[in-house]
């Protein structure tokens, strides 16, 4: 039984009580007696209508499926279609253009488009290792990944890989910051001469690498007195600063794009003693922005879940998160990094941030949660929670200098919002919460998740709803296509996953969002953002195709890892995004409303029977390999081997879209109920064998009757009957079942 106190008619969990009250509220000036008030006053004034949202979704849904019912297979007549979504509220009426008016955005958001890590607050290491990549070495991140094409063999260091990584990473500097002539291949040192970076030569050699003095190898060569020459870069103003003495400096700055580069020089260095210019090491600034994710990758469901989540955030938001961390046999803390500081060319000071510009991701609408009851003794809804604690929180960041916002800003990314109408709703309930914490208007900063049909095909109504506050929008597949899947569940088989990303909503999806966004003034105001690279291990395969999305005008990509946050910076070099959304914007809407609303179907069921097999299979490995750890473990996010034993992300957008794709091909008779239980119950044991080497592993075969494999098995054969198709509601009430057991 969880122990209660009772706060402004309130129920609340005593140590989240406690929380608020002895760690979270000092050092706010927020007196908690009015805290609880507006806490209570936004519970029963915004709780119902909350609920009001959700009859409305509910009701929609059923409208729809009715409609499909009688209009079974692919839509005929699409004016008939868009009039039927007009007339039930799906769609709403667009108005006028417009331009959003969101103030006091830092550069992360308005500025300077980079990698985004989204990341679970709930590991405090991991949050910790996504503040700080806001810089990472690429010779590390080259050296260890596949990314030049094959991973390191051994644990000693091999000389030839490293010199392949420095070649790499040469290349990449003569194409983001060239010198005037020649490659930084060619230089064997830098120094700074009035306020200007010089690369250097050595005698015998021009700019161009031709032989100009005497041969080293000719007679009396070895008297000839070593001559430097100098050589500027190309674009001089890509020079921003430097350590140490100009004429030999430890680390030389260079920016392009809005990012930072910087060549740390160390001739006593294992690396820097092989480099002709005693370049120790490369490292770029890299995720810009990281996502503190209170939802879909975290497994909360109770009180001391939310107040770890909750103490995460304070620390980071205070500074003084830390973690006793062990690596190789040694233990150390980490904490937060500090700030960057280097000579400017003029003599001044350069401070660059050491961290990325922290975002909170709260719950959506959806969920209740059992930390707090009202006072009629219901679950509080956990998006209202949210709302007033991590804001209150993210005052102690307001209160102190070089912080994390450095214009007084605190952003929140509100996920899975359904139309115009919950974005309006959500900003009326940060208004409330800025009125009750004493907070200037438009504070908080919103990000909305373009990743729910309506949303997508109403999403200038839904960034009109916020304009004042808007400063995220974003694609999600993953989600998004969860939710194409359940909407229109009733219409007939859907076509395999895999075959999605080629469906015309995609691109519409893809396109229209982009569009969109720059339609409505988000460039130099905020992000427009891309979704996840799911497959951390795949680092070649990522710098291959994840370009693709600065080139498609996204300021802000997601990324698995820190590493992945640095070779994504990579394309950020190359990609003036703001030149590419000029070019996107002159050009006009590049996708209808009916190519977004055009629905996946598959065109006849002549699958064979291995690619139906193959299906099942994909889905329910996936499916059990992501239950087991976020049931019995509490794991909200993990890397997942699929059936080829290739680790993919997993969180509860992927299992969105697998559990509904199985529950889809059910319901029109693609496969049997029993076959898809001989299929769960046979990649059960595959996900046991590989997690074999986990301690903590509880298997699911050969009884096949935990209750994280019952857990998975409510996704699929119940998935119709889900919200929205959401994995939420099943997740938690078992979550919850196995912590009642103990």
């Amino acid at each position: 039984m969880t122990e209660r106190s009772e706060r402004a008619g309130l129920q609340v969990a005593t140590e989240l009580a406690e929380f608020i009250e002895e760690r979270a509220l000092p050092g706010t000036g927020v007196d908690a007696e009015k805290f609880w008030n507006g806490f209570s006053d936004l519970v029963h004034d915004f709780g119902p209508r909350n609920a009001d949202f959700l009859k409305v979704r509910e009701d929609m849904q059923a409208k729809l499926d009715a409609w499909h019912r009688d209009n079974p297979g692919p839509v005929e007549d699409q004016s008939a279609y868009v009039e039927m979504l007009r007339e039930i509220g799906y769609l709403v009426e667009e108005g006028p253009d417009f331009t959003i008016e969101t103030e006091r955005t830092d550069p992360e958001i308005a500025d300077v488009p980079g990698p985004q890590l989204v990341v679970p607050i709930m590991n405090a290491r991991y949050a910790l290792n996504a503040a700080n990549a806001r810089w990472g070495s690429l010779y590390d991140a080259l050296y260890g990944t596949d990314a030049l094409g094959d991973l390191p063999k051994g644990r000693d260091y091999d000389p030839d890989r490293g010199s392949r990584v420095i070649d790499r990473s040469k290349d990449m500097l003569d194409e983001a910051a060239p010198m005037m002539s020649g490659s930084h291949r060619q230089l064997v040192g830098y120094r700074i001469v009035d306020g200007k970076l010089e690369g250097l030569h050595l005698n015998g050699e021009d700019w161009r690498g031709t032989q100009t003095t005497q041969s080293r190898d000719e007679p009396g060569a070895e008297e000839t007195p070593r001559v430097e020459h100098g050589m500027p870069l190309r674009y001089p103003e890509q020079f921003v600063g430097y350590s140490g003495d100009a004429d030999a400096p430890t680390s030389v700055v260079l920016r392009k794009n809005g990012l930072h580069i910087e060549l740390r020089i160390d001739r006593d260095h294992q690396i820097g003693a092989s480099d002709a210019a005693g370049v120790a090491d490369i490292q770029l600034e890299s995720a810009m922005s990281a996502i503190m994710d209170c939802e879909d990758s975290v497994a909360a469901v109770d009180a001391p879940d939310k107040v770890l989540a909750y103490s995460n955030w304070l620390g980071l938001m205070k500074g003084d998160l830390t973690e006793e961390v062990t690596k190789g046999g040694e233990t150390f803390t980490r904490k937060l990094n500090d700030d960057r500081t280097f000579t400017a060319p003029d003599g001044g000071e350069l401070r660059l941030k050491g961290r990325a510009l922290m975002l909170i991701r709260n719950v959506g609408h959806l969920m209740r949660n059992p930390a707090i009851l009202d006072r009629d003794g219901n679950e509080v809804f956990e998006g209202l929670m949210d709302a007033m604690f991590t804001t209150l929180i993210a005052m102690h960041d307001l209160r102190r200098d070089g912080g994390n916002s450095l214009h007084g800003s605190v952003y929140v990314v509100k996920p899975k919002m359904h139309g115009p109408a919950e974005v309006a709703f959500a900003d009326e309930i940060f208004g409330h919460v800025e009125n009750v914490l004493g907070l200037p208007a438009n504070t908080v900063k919103l990000g909305i998740m373009d990743e729910e049909r309506r949303t997508s095909a109403n999403l200038k109504e839904c960034i009109r709803a916020a304009k004042s506050r808007v400063a995220f929008i974003n694609t999600g597949f993953l989600d998004r296509t969860g939710d194409e899947i359940h909407t229109s569940m009733e219409a007939g088989p859907m076509v395999r996953k895999g075959e999605m990303k080629n469906s015309d909503w995609i691109k519409a999806y893809e396109d229209r969002n982009v569009d969109i966004g720059l339609a409505c003034g988000l460039k130099g105001r905020a992000q427009i953002g891309k979704g996840m690279w799911a497959m951390p291990d795949l680092m070649a395969d990522m710098l291959e195709q994840k370009i693709g999305h600065p080139k498609a005008g996204a300021t802000c990509a997601w990324v698995p890892s820190p590493t992945a946050a640095t070779l994504h910076a990579m394309h950020y070099h190359k990609v003036d995004v703001f030149a590419v959304q000029d070019e996107i914007a002159g050009g006009g809407p590049r996708r209808s409303l009916d190519e977004l609303l055009r629905l996946p179907l598959a065109q006849g069921t002549n699958w064979s029977d291995d690619d139906i097999t193959s299906e099942i299979e994909n889905n329910a490995q996936g499916i059990l390999g992501y239950v087991v750890r976020w049931v019995d473990q509490g794991v909200g996010c993990s890397k997942v081997p699929d059936i080829h034993d290739v680790g993919l992300m997993e969180d509860r957008a992927t299992c969105r879209i697998s559990s509904q794709a199985l529950a889809n091909w059910l319901h029109h008779g693609v496969v049997t109920e029993d076959r898809v239980m001989e299929t769960m119950k046979k990649m059960a044991e595959v996900v046991d064998r590989q997690n074999e080497g986990d301690k903590t592993y509880r298997p699911m075969s050969p009884g096949y009757d935990t209750v994280a494999f019952k857990a998975a098995c409510d996704l699929v054969f119940r998935g119709r009957e889900q919200p929205s198709g959401y994995t939420e509601p099943v997740l938690h009430a078992r979550r919850q079942e196995l912590k009642a057991k103990g």
